[in-house]
């Protein structure tokens, strides 16, 4: 492992920006991971252990100077669904080892990728479908956190069950507890809005915890979160049989870690600053969940939020995430016994504010507005997820794009050109430019994109089509956005000219071939039959030859 970048290049004057990055991040991550341990099923000093471990090594191997790793509300709720099937609630240590050997498997698979070179998969899965997904994760979190607002216990089931379960309880809620939660969201809503800097998840677990010991509220039936240790985490082996069962989630997991690593990376760096690169991180990111794998930490990835608040609170290099960890340490070693006293209503406060943020109807709505059939995708996706469940939501994701990547190659555009009047520009034909020329006999046209098996077909329907309207004496091809021929389409090409020449007395002309579609056409039969006086550097070339061709000229 090289030395650090940043270490290297570090500059004193930083120094000062850096611990007030890191103490602020701190202020934020410690009470939101201490929430996201609970999302998880996990006890919540679990969430400290995360915030220590994965932060540290990441602070030391990352290549994002202001990227803050801990955990998110995602991950959260995917290693919930993992666990559920390994582990009860009840049996806290074999829960401890569940997670320590899911978090061991997410980080073997991040360090395996790193070593493969896949740092490019993490644009495999598309932005609608991302939307959907994480839109749907933020209903499932919701729901699933209302009953700690209402004081109500109930067996978990589907989205559906709990849905119902949550209607059914409310006539039993302990309206204390309900007051606690309206409060803290109030509090937590306001400082959103009218501090947007102060550390408002801090405040509210001080609130929380001061309003449980000053007015006794244990009495009158607000639920706590109970004994926390104190001190350094034990260490937690793996356990081999565990990995069997965990590995299949833990993909998923180490994908979603990944993909929101890269992305909080890539939104928060500044010009200057290097650019967070996809197989570096997936090897810091790797080694930080496999190195608090051991010390009792979950899977962990990089959080938007707790990054933006990096960046706003002035962070200038990865030194700031090292304070944030050691801020961690402090409140394991000196705070855990005061985080005992916090009222699980607060913590669901927490979790339900951020967690709402990953539903935006704003980006579904311009979806709409860009493409309807990406707007399908992003409702189907978060309807996977809240119906079928979270782990099987990130697989309905990853199939949503694929398929929708197979959608677009194997239907490219192929557009009918005209010229703008008095240029040279050809571009599509379209009610907004009803005075672009056309030419009588002559009939240009435009395909788009790599033209390959799987939609020569396709683009041979779309050609044939206007050529079947227009009946023309030339059909010129405009290949420049062409940047691949593969054989089998130009194949097909082949057949296509000679049937339109020999049959239908229609002549083919090719314009715009790029140097590798060149060297294709010419070493094949078409590239003899058109020769030099068929093939043309530009459409312009081609209309002025046809009309030479028209005019005797």
């Amino acid at each position: 492992m090289p030395f650090p970048e940043w270490l290297r290049d570090y500059k004193s004057a930083w120094f000062r920006p850096d611990i007030v990055a890191g103490l602020t991040v701190a202020a934020v991550v410690i009470p939101k991971a201490l929430a996201y341990a609970t999302i998880a099923g996990l006890p919540v000093q679990v969430g400290l252990y995360t915030a220590f471990v994965p932060m540290l090594i990441y602070a030391l191997l990352g290549t994002s100077r202001v990227l803050s790793v801990s955990t998110t509300t995602t991950i959260a709720i995917l290693v919930a669904s993992a666990l559920d099937g390994v582990a009860s609630a009840n049996d806290t240590a074999r829960l401890m080892t569940a997670s320590a050997t899911l978090t061991c498997v997410v980080g073997a698979i991040l360090i395996v990728a790193r070593l493969l070179r896949l740092g490019f998969v993490a644009n495999f899965i598309s932005e609608p479908v991302l939307i959907g997904f994480k839109a749907g994760v933020g209903i499932v979190i919701v729901v699933d956190q209302v009953p700690k607002l209402l004081g109500i216990h109930f067996h978990k089931g589907s989205f559906l069950h709990n849905l119902l379960a949550i209607v059914q309880g409310v006539p039993q809620a302990s309206w204390a507890t309900v007051a606690v939660g309206a409060v803290m969201i109030g509090l937590l809503i306001a400082m959103e809005r009218l501090l947007p800097r102060a550390p408002a998840p801090l405040i509210a677990v001080a609130a929380g915890i001061a309003c449980v010991d000053l007015f006794g509220l244990s009495a009158y039936g607000v639920e706590t979160v109970g004994h926390v240790p104190t001190g350094l985490p034990a260490l937690t082996l793996p356990d081999l049989p565990m990995m069997m069962a965990l590995w299949p989630p833990a993909l998923g997991i180490a994908l979603m870690s990944f993909t929101e690593t890269i992305a909080a990376g890539r939104a928060f760096a500044k010009r200057g600053e290097p650019v967070p690169q996809p197989n570096e991180e997936l090897l810091a990111t790797g080694l930080a969940n496999l190195g608090g794998a051991f010390l009792g930490a979950m899977a962990a990835g990089g959080g938007t939020t707790q990054t933006a608040v990096s960046r706003l609170s002035g962070a200038r290099s990865q030194l700031s995430g090292l304070f944030t960890s050691l801020a961690a340490l402090g409140t394991m070693l000196l705070l855990a016994p005061l985080i005992g006293l916090m009222p699980e209503a607060t913590l669901a406060a927490v979790v339900i504010v951020y967690s709402v943020g990953l539903i935006q109807p704003s980006e579904f709505r311009d979806i709409l507005k860009v493409r309807r059939t990406e707007f399908i995708w992003a409702v189907v996706a978060l309807v996977g997820v809240v119906l079928v469940g979270t782990l099987e939501g990130i697989v309905v994701a990853i199939i949503l794009s694929l398929v929708a990547l197979a959608h677009q190659v194997s239907d490219p555009p192929v557009h009918i050109l005209g010229r703008k009047p008095g240029t040279n520009v050809f571009r599509p034909q379209s009610g907004e430019h009803p005075e672009d020329e056309t030419f009588p006999g002559l009939l240009m046209l435009r395909p788009e994109g790599r033209i390959f098996f799987a939609n020569a077909q396709r683009i041979g329907q779309k050609i044939r089509s206007p050529i079947t309207a227009v009946r023309p004496k030339v059909v010129v091809l405009d290949l420049a956005g062409v940047f691949d021929l593969e054989y089998t389409a130009l194949k097909m090409l082949i057949e296509a000219e000679k049937k339109l020449r020999e049959d239908e007395g229609i002549t083919v002309w090719l314009v715009g071939l790029n140097p590798g579609v060149l060297v294709m056409v010419r070493r094949s039969p078409l590239g003899e039959t058109l020769g030099h006086d068929r093939m043309f550097f530009s459409m312009s070339h081609a209309v002025a030859k046809y009309h030479a061709g028209e005019t005797g000229g």
